[in-house]
């Protein structure tokens, strides 16, 4: 070839017979070291391809002699996490919920199994964390509960769900004292005026009003004190933590045409390790009561 006759002058070596600008590229050989690991990566993408699923074809792929794949490797792993959490699983579904907090061990299982259930199912209402979102969806994280905040309470919350269609479902319906002509707009306003006032709001004639009106009408659920009934799930209007917003004009429009939330029942959705798991982790969350 050229390169072989072709010898550059200053170094005696070979030259591929290039030259740009007066510089001679020469025919340097590889350095050793490179072609050996060159062949080496060679030789291991022949092997893998014996081994291992490796070459497409029109339908499916080569299996490899050894029979493995990611997806048989994850069901064995996902069985053999099955395996390990069922003793737990099985002792969950067997304690009560007091019993299940009482146990150090069962605790941490369940906070964790609390927190990973609530963050597929529950967060997208109640934010993570339980942090509430707007529009009705309440707080979890503050220990202000609607229907109370101990663990059999919260249990039975989520086991059968708020204003669902089963017999063991919470019921409450705030009735709609403006749309069905209970009171009028400017009875409605003092009531709001009052309930301002419970949680250390400034009273005024207004206010002054709608306490004899919100004594009538309002304490069944509220109590007299407005600091709510708990088996009525009937809110708390001392504490200013609003559910549909704490402006005269949000409490007034609540007053007059309640929003009414629903909550689903998880019991059927969720299996029972799942659902005291959650009412664990959800009473964690608060410090509960």
């Amino acid at each position: 070839m050229a390169g072989d006759l072709d010898r550059d002058a200053l170094t005696g070596k070979p030259t591929t017979g290039h030259e740009w600008d007066g510089i001679r590229e020469l025919n340097n050989p590889l350095p050793k070291w490179w072609l050996y690991v060159l062949y080496a990566t060679i030789l291991w993408a022949a092997v893998y391809v014996v081994l291992f699923p490796a070459i497409p074809w029109f339908s499916g792929h080569s299996r490899g002699v050894l029979g493995w794949s990611m997806r048989g490797e994850f069901a064995e792993r996902w069985a053999e996490g099955r395996a390990k959490q069922s003793e737990f699983q099985a002792r969950i579904v067997a304690a009560s919920i007091e019993e299940i907090r009482a146990d150090p061990r069962l605790l941490n299982y369940a906070l964790a199994g609390g927190r990973a259930a609530f963050a597929d199912n529950c967060a997208p209402c109640h934010a993570p964390g339980g942090a509430g979102r707007k529009g009705g969806f309440p707080v979890l994280a503050d220990d202000d509960w609607l229907w109370g905040g101990t663990l059999e309470a919260i249990e039975q919350t989520i086991r059968h769900g708020v204003r669902g269609s089963g017999a063991e479902s919470r019921q409450s319906v705030m009735p709609a004292f403006g749309a069905d002509g209970t009171l009028t707009e400017a009875q409605i306003a003092d009531v709001a005026a009052h309930v301002l006032t419970l949680s250390g709001g400034a009273a005024d004639d207004s206010a002054n009003r709608g306490k004899a009106i919100f004594a009538e009408q309002c304490t069944a659920c509220h109590g007299a004190d407005g600091k709510g009934v708990a088996e009525l799930g009937g809110p708390n209007l001392a504490d200013r933590i609003w559910l549909y917003g704490g402006a005269k004009h949000e409490i007034a429009a609540q007053i007059a045409k309640p929003r009414i939330g629903v909550m689903p029942a998880w019991q059927g959705r969720l299996d029972p390790a799942a659902i005291k798991m959650l009412a664990v982790y959800v009473h964690a969350l608060g410090g509960g009561k």
